[in-house]
C-alpha cells in the first residue's frame, strides 16, 4: 500500500500540530487508561462513574492521577511516525495536540523526542477538554505566540474537522472514509494515510474463533454415555454456541487487561488488540454482545446450563484479572475450567459425567496448563531472575513445573488403566479390554508434546491449538476413537 493516497505537497515549514489518540497511536489513550485502572481493582469502576460528575476534563485528570500507559507499549501508526521523522528532519515544528491529559501528552512527546512542544488537557487546573473548537482555538494561540500564522494540523475524527476548519493545511491518518470526504471539501490537497479496513479475518483471530474446538467437550458426556438421542445432541450444540460466544468474548475482556504485557510478548504483541488492528471501543461492544447471546442461548438449554456458564465466567474472569499471576493456582483454575466444560455438557444433556472421567480430565487438562507454562518459560532469555509477562513464574521454575505436568499426564492415563476393570466399563462396553490399547497411545502423546516443550518447538502456543494442527495428534485421536468403538461393538 502507497504511504498516502493523496498528491504529495510541496514541502511546508508551518508548524504541523499532530493529534494524538487514533492519529499518532493506533488506540486511544484515555480506554488504555482505563483499563490499566480496572486491571488493578474492577471495584475502580464505581471510581470511574463518580470521575464522570467532574466533566470530561476532571475525568481525564483524575484518571491520569491515577494510572497512565507507559508511551514505549503503545502501538504507533509506523507510516505516520517516519513521515514526522523526515519532517523533524528538515527542521519543521512539531507539536503534539491532544484533548488527552496534559500529563499522558508530556509522556508521549518525550518518549519521540521529535516533538518541539505539547498542548493537552489540564483538567486540574479547570481547564477545557482540548478537543474540537477548544483544540483548534489553543493551536491558534500557540501559532500565533510563535509568530506563525499558517499552521498545519494532523488528526483522525470526526471531531477534527473543526479544527482542519482553521489550518491551512490537513493531514488525514488513519480516518474513516466519510471523514475523509469532508475534509477534502475543505482542503482537496489534503495528504491521507489511509486507514488500513477491519477486516472479518481480524475480528475471528481476536474472538479466538479457533478455540472453540475447546467446547467440544461439552459434547464427552453423551459420547461417553453412548446417547445418540437427537433431541439431547440438539441441546448440545446449542449448548456449544452458548460456551463458544461466552468464551470468545472472556477472551476478548483477558486481552483488554494483558494489553501492557501483551506487547512486549513475541508472539502476543501481533494480537489484534496489542497491535491495534482492533480498537478497544470495538472490542468492549463486541464481548458484551457476544456475552448477552451466550446467556440467551444457555437459559433456552436450560437454567442449570445457564448457572454453569455463569460459574465459568466468574472462573475466567477471575482467572484474568488475578488468579492468572498466582503461581500453580493459575494452572490448577486452567484445569478447572476444562473439567467444567465437561460439567456443564452433563448438565446440559442431563448426563451425570462419570467420576472415572472428571478425574481423566483434571489430570490430563492440569498436564497440558503446566505444558502450556513450560512453553513460555522457554520462550525467556537465559535471565534466571526474569518473570514471564503477567505470570508468576521464572525460568528457574521449569524443572518443577516439567515434573509436575509429567506426573500428571501418567496419572491421567493410570486412571484410565483402572477404568478398564470397573464396574461401569463393564456396562457400558462389550469388550473393555479393547480400551487398553489407548492407554499406551495416550501415554505416547503425552510424553510427545512434552518432549517438543523442551526442544521449544510449541513457541509458547497452546498445547491444544498445537495439537490442531499436528498431523500425529490426529493420529491418535483416530487409533483411540476406533479403540473405543472396537470395546463397544465387541469386536
Amino acid at each position: 500500500m502507497p504511504p498516502h493516497t493523496a498528491t504529495a505537497m510541496p514541502h511546508d515549514t508551518s508548524p504541523l500540530y499532530v493529534d494524538l489518540d487514533g492519529t499518532l497511536t493506533l488506540s486511544d489513550t484515555l480506554y488504555e487508561s482505563v483499563m490499566l485502572l480496572v486491571r488493578r481493582n474492577p471495584l475502580n469502576l464505581l471510581r470511574l462513574l463518580l470521575w464522570m460528575l467532574l466533566g470530561k476534563a476532571g475525568f481525564k485528570h483524575k484518571l491520569a492521577d491515577a494510572v497512565r500507559p507507559d508511551p514505549a507499549r503503545l502501538p504507533y501508526h509506523e507510516r505516520f511516525v517516519q513521515y514526522l521523522r523526515d519532517e523533524h528532519a528538515r527542521g519543521r515544528p512539531l507539536v503534539l495536540a491532544s484533548a488527552a491529559d496534559a500529563r499522558i501528552v508530556d509522556e508521549v512527546a518525550a518518549h519521540f523526542k521529535f516533538f518541539d512542544a505539547v498542548l493537552g488537557t489540564h483538567g486540574g487546573a479547570g481547564g477545557p477538554n482540548l478537543s474540537r473548537a477548544h483544540k483548534r482555538a489553543a493551536i491558534e494561540a500557540h501559532a500565533r505566540a510563535g509568530g506563525h500564522t499558517r499552521w498545519t494540523y494532523a488528526g483522525n475524527s470526526r471531531d477534527d474537522l473543526a479544527v482542519w476548519q482553521g489550518s491551512s493545511q490537513a493531514v488525514a491518518v488513519n480516518a474513516p472514509p466519510a471523514v475523509v470526504r469532508a475534509l477534502q471539501q475543505q482542503h482537496p490537497q489534503a495528504r491521507v494515510f489511509a486507514q488500513e479496513p477491519l477486516k472479518l479475518k481480524t475480528v475471528l483471530r481476536a474472538i479466538r474463533l479457533k478455540q472453540w474446538s475447546k467446547n467440544a467437550l461439552l459434547f464427552l458426556p453423551l459420547l461417553a454415555a453412548h446417547s445418540l438421542d437427537p433431541e439431547l445432541w440438539g441441546l448440545a450444540v446449542l449448548a456449544f454456541v452458548a460456551f463458544g460466544l461466552c468464551a470468545s468474548a472472556t477472551y476478548l475482556f483477558n486481552d483488554l487487561l494483558d494489553l501492557p504485557s501483551d506487547r512486549v510478548h513475541r508472539l502476543k504483541r501481533h494480537r489484534p488488540l496489542a497491535s491495534g488492528a482492533l480498537s478497544i471501543a470495538l472490542a468492549v461492544v463486541l464481548g458484551v454482545v457476544m456475552m448477552a447471546l451466550a446467556f440467551g442461548l444457555a437459559l433456552a438449554v436450560s437454567g442449570g446450563f445457564a448457572a454453569m456458564l455463569l460459574a465459568y465466567t466468574a472462573t475466567t474472569l477471575g482467572y484474568s484479572l488475578w488468579l492468572k499471576r498466582v503461581a500453580l493456582l493459575d494452572v490448577l483454575v486452567l484445569s478447572s475450567l476444562y473439567t467444567l466444560r465437561i460439567g456443564a455438557g452433563g448438565v446440559a444433556v442431563g448426563v451425570v459425567p462419570s467420576n472415572w472421567l472428571l478425574a481423566i480430565s483434571i489430570f490430563l487438562f492440569l498436564s497440558l496448563a503446566l505444558v502450556k507454562r513450560c512453553a513460555e518459560l522457554e520462550e525467556l532469555d537465559d535471565d534466571r531472575s526474569a518473570l514471564a509477562p503477567g505470570r508468576g513464574y521464572q525460568r528457574r521454575d521449569l524443572a518443577s513445573l516439567r515434573s509436575m505436568g509429567l506426573s500428571s499426564g501418567f496419572l491421567a492415563v493410570m486412571v484410565l488403566t483402572l477404568y478398564i476393570d470397573s464396574q461401569n466399563s463393564q456396562v457400558l462396553y462389550a469388550q473393555p479390554e479393547w480400551l487398553w490399547g489407548a492407554a499406551p497411545v495416550l501415554l505416547l502423546w503425552i510424553m510427545r508434546i512434552w518432549l517438543k516443550t523442551g526442544r521449544r518447538e510449541l513457541h509458547g502456543e497452546d498445547p491444544l491449538q498445537f495439537a490442531l494442527r499436528d498431523p500425529f495428534s490426529w493420529i491418535t485421536l483416530a487409533v483411540m476413537s476406533a479403540m473405543g468403538v472396537a470395546a463397544t461393538v465387541g469386536i
